[in-house]
């Protein structure tokens, strides 16, 4: 079992629970492993506060372990059985990374707005996990930057940074891996087009970024990060770099255009301290020519002038 590929597909609080599903797949042949939590992160405390105990067995058992446990549900208890959708299958080709746990796939893929329309409570958002994948990603992208530009200035190097982590650059990844038909999201935001809405993709990147984490530790993290966002390293070393961002390209474009430099409005500020988005409209003459959104105001700034440039083009 040491060697095998294996998957969660039980999770509980209960001593008890935990030996009644260990007994009863070992009487249908299928040999399990026990374990106390997700694997440790890198500091010396607990990712497992409330001492859950989780179940796995062979990937190519999973699906009969889960049947079996289904079949027998007044045995096992309230213990929750992990999801296996065959679906996710294919978001893991795309990610590049085969999750251990799918339960903590299907965590980073759930939006609040799920979670508020289960009157049970049993149901996590991934708020928490976008935390946690906010300061990966920022740690794999800043030990990245500093090894690959040792000659750059700090000023430089936290540019590109705020490049690489950006609302835009988050949900560009996300969208490059499909991750929008995968959320898990309320009937509201459903209506609402969560799926294409950038803020919600961002997150959601940030969330699954915190889910290869937990299930395998950091190098997987920092691997799957590399490879998304090589290209975007590798377009630092061009000179003009640091000569035009989008604020600087629309504000050219308009002035060749002969129209009014534009103008940045917050409209709102939306979200906890942790995890908050700035609105911004960009504004030329007395017309808002576009909406953006962003983790800090400059971020939602520079997301604006991006669809504003869109949206100039669209009409030429």
């Amino acid at each position: 079992m040491i060697d095998a590929a294996l998957i969660v597909i039980f999770r509980t609080q209960s001593d008890i629970e935990a030996n009644v599903v260990e007994a009863l797949l070992d009487s249908h042949g299928v040999e399990t492993l026990r374990t106390a939590g997700p694997t440790p992160g890198l500091f010396p405390f607990s990712l497992n506060p409330l001492g859950e105990t989780q179940i796995s067995v062979r990937a190519e058992e999973a699906a009969e372990a889960v049947r079996i446990i289904d079949s027998h549900r007044e045995q096992v208890g309230s213990g929750m059985v992990v999801t296996l959708p065959q679906a996710f299958d294919a978001l893991e080709a795309r990610v590049g990374y085969r999750f251990r746990d799918r339960g903590l796939l299907e965590h980073a893929l759930t939006h609040r707005s799920k979670a508020h329309e289960d009157p049970s409570g049993g149901v996590a958002d991934n708020e928490s996990m976008e935390f946690l994948g906010d300061a990966v990603l920022g740690l794999v992208v800043s030990d990245a930057l500093f090894h690959a530009f040792p000659t750059y200035s700090e000023g430089q190097k936290s540019k590109i940074k705020a490049n690489l982590v950006s609302t835009a650059s988050l949900a560009e990844m996300a969208e490059l891996m499909g991750l929008g038909e995968y959320m898990i999201l309320g009937r509201g935001e459903e209506k609402t087009g969560g799926r294409h809405k950038q803020a919600l993709l961002a997150d959601t990147c940030e969330a699954v970024i915190a889910a290869i984490y937990l299930d395998g530790g950091l190098e997987p993290a920092r691997q799957f990060l590399l490879r998304e966002l090589g290209r975007h390293i590798e377009e630092a070393r061009q000179p003009e770099y640091f000569g035009r961002d989008y604020k600087s390209r629309l504000q050219e474009r308009l002035q060749g255009l002969g129209r009014p430099l534009p103008s940045y409005r917050i409209t709102s500020e939306v979200g906890p301290d942790h995890s908050k988005l700035f609105y911004v409209e960009v504004v030329v003459g007395e017309a808002v020519l576009a909406q953006g959104a962003g983790r800090t105001k400059k971020d939602a700034e520079q997301e604006g002038a991006r669809l504003a440039l869109t949206e100039l083009a669209k009409n030429e």
